[in-house]
């Protein structure tokens, strides 16, 4: 999984994507201080893993991992070269999602670029740059399609569809909210890679303050939560400066910093939370002597397709799959006690996978 960290300069955006990555990206008081995008991989909390590698005395553990890029502060006219230009717009368009940092807390130490604290517009802002760039990666779709619509019903009817998002985009509407059931038309559009149409996640970042009560009290919080539900995103509370704190500290006293606190979880597990729910991905996992792995699959997933994430081989051969709940086995302590209960269950092509399915598959190539 890709997430792509946008916002305006100084929301606490690479402070976020420092603490999330421990990746070091230069965070400073000023515009533009993240040049390059940066990128970070963050593994997937996942206790079940420590277990399974316990009951298995598996020599390797691997995560899930999540890919963070860090986009340098964009502005207005970014889409158009202002401050760092397009060419940041860019980097996020391979993302499976876009974590976009506003900024709700108040502090005068630190500058906002538009002089003043107001989420709903800091979002507005983005979301227009975002539009722009969209509007002139399809004007550039347009122009060639011009040239060969007319002896090719293929490209007048890309041609079509084209035209009516530029014109939806040109309302001020994301791609997102663009309706359509035909699906030649859904491919193209999948193929446009449009910013506008990738899932958004939206980091409300405040104070320490207002961290306990989950920005309940924070007036900002609120309409950024309102305006996700309108629109089909996730929303999650940080203080991406207590984040670089939590950062810093070992598994002990990270849990006893977050009670301290009066916090369950750190911003990371939030996130991670946010980024499976608004992807439909879930993980299923594998387990024995040489190690014990999560692999991380959309929802509704197939056994077959699933063992494909292992091997190509593993999908192609696909015979059957052993199968035993993660749930199942810890009550019952041991593979063979579960085995003997009839929780071990030989699924086929049809079995959709569940989290925390533990899959031995049994292929032939």
């Amino acid at each position: 999984m890709k997430l792509g960290i946008v916002g305006l300069p100084n929301v606490g955006k690479s402070t976020l994507f420092n603490s999330l990555t421990k990746a070091g990206a230069e965070s400073a008081n000023y515009p533009f201080c993240t040049i390059d995008p940066n990128v970070g991989i963050v593994t997937v909390p996942d206790e079940r893993l420590d277990k399974l590698t316990e009951m298995y005395n598996s020599k390797k553990t691997t995560p899930a991992v999540i890919e963070f890029v860090d986009i340098a502060g964009l502005v207005k006219g970014a889409s158009k070269g202002e401050g760092l230009g397009n060419q940041f717009l860019a980097n996020i368009r391979e993302v499976d999602a876009i974590v976009h940092v506003v900024r709700c807390f108040e502090n005068t130490n630190i500058i906002h670029v538009d002089g003043s604290i107001d989420p709903l517009r800091d979002i507005e802002t983005i979301n227009l740059e975002l539009v722009f760039s969209d509007i002139e990666i399809l004007d550039r779709r347009r122009s060639k399609l011009i040239r060969v619509a007319r002896n090719d019903k293929s490209a007048a009817k890309e041609l079509d569809l084209v035209e009516r998002i530029i014109a939806h985009l040109e309302g001020g509407n994301l791609a997102a909210s663009f309706a359509t059931d035909d699906e030649d038309e859904i491919a193209f559009m999948s193929e446009y890679n449009l910013l506008t149409n990738k899932p958004v996640i939206y980091a409300a970042n405040v104070s320490e303050d207002d961290l306990a009560d989950d920005g309940a009290s924070n007036e900002g919080v609120q309409k950024v939560r309102a305006y996700a539900k309108e629109n089909g995103s996730e929303v999650f509370v940080i203080s991406a400066e207590i984040e670089q704190e939590i950062s810093e500290l070992d598994d002990d006293e990270k849990q006893m910093f977050l009670e301290d606190l009066g916090i369950k979880e750190s911003g990371l597990d939030k996130l991670i939370k946010a980024s499976y729910s608004l992807l439909g991905l879930i993980s299923f996992l594998t387990s024995g002597e040489d190690e014990t792995r999560a692999w991380t699959i959309k929802e509704g997933t197939k056994a077959p397709q699933a063992a494909g994430k292992i091997h190509t081989d593993f999908e192609k051969g696909f015979i059957k799959a052993e199968v035993v709940s993660y749930d199942d086995l810890m009550n019952c302590g041991t593979y063979a006690a579960a085995r003997e209960k009839g929780l071990i269950r030989l699924e086929g092509k049809d079995y959709v996978v569940n989290d925390g399915d533990i899959i031995l598959f049994r292929f032939n190539v």
